[in-house]
């Protein structure tokens, strides 16, 4: 679990780096009228998988953003079950945008979709967001069927 977290981490960081680089990259090279072509794509891509790797990360490590000043005050019971009913909510939050997800990616499969300036293909993208949101229902579902404790 460590080690996941530790790629993710570094994977989803590099991500973010590769952005903030490319960005600035951009900015530097309109002030000298030498504009990067493409850099909004680069950094689009780049922020996906970014915020596919904080995401997952989060949900391993149980650091989502909680309501602690509630939750401290509930009894253990009260506060297992509120637990459960979050994994479910967050269980059907992430079955809707995986449903949608899987519906785009399906359905545009056999088109090559790719970004008009840098050529970035869609496809592994789409693939990228449907297996982390996958990843993050089963996780969800887990938390709520087995009443897990953060």
């Amino acid at each position: 679990m460590k080690s996941a977290r530790s790629v993710l981490v570094w994977v989803g960081g590099g991500a973010l780096l590769l952005a903030m680089l490319v960005d600035t990259l951009a900015m530097l090279g309109r002030q000298f009228d030498r504009p990067l072509l493409g850099a909004i794509e680069i950094v689009q891509a780049a922020v996906l998988i970014g915020a596919a790797g904080s995401l997952l990360a989060a949900a391993l490590a149980h650091v989502h953003a909680r309501v602690h000043l509630l939750l401290q005050r509930l009894p253990p019971v009260a506060r297992d079950w509120l637990g459960r009913v979050h994994g479910l909510a967050a269980a059907v939050l992430w079955a809707a945008l995986l449903a949608g997800s899987l519906w785009i990616t399906i359905d545009l499969w056999h088109g090559y979709e790719h970004s008009e300036l840098v050529g970035i293909p869609y496809r592994p993208l789409r693939v990228v967001v449907v297996v982390v949101l996958l990843l993050l229902l089963v996780h969800a579902l887990r938390h709520a069927l087995r009443g897990e404790r953060r």
